[in-house]
């Protein structure tokens, strides 16, 4: 596995990420737990959750999972960097959602005690509070960080005028965003415009979510989400780009899912794409993706299959 530092922090990660969405939802805790010693068996320490995956009857199974895991001990807390998310509602009553100063601590706490640590590594907003000011989110981030309790902010889901707001009212308060979560693939290039140059101008490192467009780029090997009406729709719009990705796989002896996520980790900024697997045998497809290096060719020809919309403003003003 290879490793690098996250944003324009000292923090080191792999360089892909353990994304635990589908724990409790396709994979129960057993499964879970192979997932997880696999990752560290392979090298993976990047770990991300959030305080609202899990199932309507389960809702924080993510964070309880990896939480008995850590239990379990054997050095899987001190060798992970463990990031998960506040903002998704939790409870019908007011303050149990978005990034007021109330809910940012309580969701912290609980959280901390669901994964059973003392600290989050990166605790990250999962979208933007349009109605938070910038100084409540900092102060409350500061609370925190002064208890012992989080050690790095991120955000997810932002925009580009999000991340240059949020970062601006950041240096005020001693602090400063290290990652952004935003959706990326060679599908869904939409960052390229704004999110990623701000990203990259900011030091805020992106760690794409959806990597493989819900399954779309995966070739033969996802049938699960493959069944989705939105992906079978997908792929009858893209149907030449995937033939043609599939084709180039084919010759540079890659299955398309590697593929998919090498020209990820080629792109300027992106630090660990996000990939979700719900066995082991998935999870170790994915092991060597960070070895593989793209020749100019290869990355030209994908980008003809997959057109990005160019970077704003010449995009659409030169």
């Amino acid at each position: 596995m290879r490793y690098t530092t996250l944003g324009a922090s000292r923090l080191e990660v792999s360089r892909l990420c353990l994304g635990t969405m589908n724990f409790g939802r396709h994979a129960d805790t057993d499964a879970s737990h192979e997932i997880l010693d696999e990752a560290h068996e392979i090298g993976i320490n990047y770990i991300d959750t959030a305080n609202r995956y899990g199932t309507p009857s389960r809702p924080h199974a993510s964070e309880e999972i990896i939480g008995a895991w850590f239990a379990k001990g054997g050095g899987r807390r001190e060798r992970t960097v463990l990031a998960t998310k506040v903002f998704e509602q939790t409870d019908p009553w007011p303050n149990n959602g978005g990034l007021s100063a109330l809910n940012i601590r309580r969701a912290c706490d609980a959280s901390l005690r669901r994964l059973k640590t003392e600290h989050i590594d990166v605790y990250q907003m999962h979208h933007v509070d349009r109605l938070a000011p910038w100084d409540e989110i900092w102060e409350a981030f500061d609370t925190l960080r002064a208890q012992g309790k989080i050690l790095y902010a991120g955000s997810s889901n932002f925009a580009g005028w999000h991340l240059a707001l949020a970062q601006a009212s950041a240096k005020e308060h001693h602090w400063r965003l290290i990652s952004e979560q935003s959706v990326y693939s060679l599908a869904r290039r939409d960052i390229e415009r704004e999110v990623l140059p701000a990203a990259r101008a900011l030091g805020v490192g992106l760690v794409p979510w959806s990597p493989l467009a819900g399954g779309l780029l995966a070739g033969r090997g996802d049938g699960v989400r493959r069944t989705d009406a939105a992906t079978r729709a997908a792929s009858e719009e893209h149907q030449a780009s995937l033939e043609g990705t599939q084709q180039l796989a084919a010759e540079v002896g890659v299955e398309p899912a590697a593929l998919a996520l090498s020209w990820l980790l080629a792109q300027e900024g992106v630090v660990a794409p996000i990939v979700g697997p719900r066995t082991t045998e998935q999870l170790r497809a994915f092991a060597g993706v960070p070895d593989i290096e793209l020749a100019d060719d290869v990355l030209a020809r994908l980008e003809a299959l997959w057109p990005g919309p160019g970077v704003a403003p010449e995009a659409y003003a030169w």
